[in-house]
């Protein structure tokens, strides 16, 4: 069954805090942090700080992060073009980095994070 409409903020800002509830958690958290990281950025247009759960896979100082449903969602176009800087909570730490986002011809985003860059 695919969902139809935009999704309420509520429902969003809900899911996330208990997301990122359950990687600080005592009995869950070290085997959810190796799948689930929290993503913080400045909006290009509105200048504010934002943070959200993302899953990830890493290989040394690169993150790659697929963004699912991405029609749905607007995070990731902050790193189109050129990209722009972010942190990630990795290994119980603010790590910063460079993101770029791609899209395929599918319309499947993926975001490439390069860690020590700003």
């Amino acid at each position: 069954m695919r969902y139809k409409g935009p999704v309420p903020r509520r429902m969003v800002d809900w899911v996330n805090t208990r997301v990122a509830t359950l990687r600080t958690s005592p009995r869950w958290g070290r085997m959810v942090s190796r799948h689930l990281t929290v993503v913080t950025y400045t909006g290009r247009r509105s200048g504010r700080t934002f943070s959200t759960p993302v899953g990830y896979r890493r290989s040394a100082d690169v993150v790659t992060i697929g963004v699912r449903l991405p029609e749905r969602k607007q995070w990731w176009r902050n790193f189109s073009g050129e990209g722009g800087p972010l942190s990630l909570d990795l290994d119980g730490a603010e790590r910063p980095g460079h993101a770029v986002a791609n899209v395929d011809g599918r319309g499947r985003v993926t975001v490439t994070v390069r860690l020590g860059e700003r």
